[in-house]
């Protein structure tokens, strides 16, 4: 896992694109542990769609496999990095703007010898409700049993405005639960 995270994370800063980890391994960071076969970071800057952005890596033994959003999909697209026998990593494109607000707010955090930001646990509730599938819900659930309650509710009323309409409808059973699994 670290290969792939620290040669993709490498690669992002060399060319400047604000990225942050999501997914489980954000999880872990924010106490709630939840085995995936992947890590996952965030991206907005769709140049990272383009092959050639990859080759660097390409050339060191990584498969790069770029699949693109259509019109109706919620993301850009997503790009799956590859070297046996490591965990994949997957690069999700996010196409939103609240998706880039919540990489700036990402703080640094160490995965072994790897630095990279760490989405907010508020952010990574909104990213879950986005995102809409009962594991995710289920995650988000998670988080908030996790951290300080009220604080991350806080946080999460202070951003759903921004999501669409089926994500605060989620936002809204969730908070309604207090402490209830969605």
């Amino acid at each position: 896992m670290l290969g792939g995270l620290s040669a993709a994370v490498g690669e992002l800063r060399a060319r400047s694109v604000p990225h942050a980890l999501i997914g489980a391994a954000a999880m872990a960071g924010r106490g709630v542990m939840r085995a995936t076969d992947d890590v996952d970071l965030l991206v907005t800057d769709r140049a990272v769609l383009r092959a050639e952005f990859w080759k660097p890596l390409t050339d060191q033994g990584f498969t790069a496999t770029v699949r693109l959003g259509d019109d109706e999909d919620p993301l850009a697209g997503v790009v799956r990095l590859v070297r046996e026998p490591e965990r994949a990593l997957d690069v999700v494109v996010g196409k939103q703007a609240w998706q880039s607000d919540v990489i700036q707010r990402a703080e640094p955090h160490r995965v072994g010898s790897v630095e990279v930001g760490l989405v907010l646990a508020s952010d990574l509730v909104l990213l879950k409700l986005f995102a809409g599938a009962q594991q995710d819900l289920l995650d988000a659930h998670a988080l908030l049993e996790a951290g300080d309650r009220p604080k991350l509710e806080a946080a999460v009323e202070a951003q759903i405005g921004r999501l669409p309409g089926d994500a605060r409808e989620a936002w809204r059973g969730l908070a309604r639960g207090q402490g209830r699994s969605p």
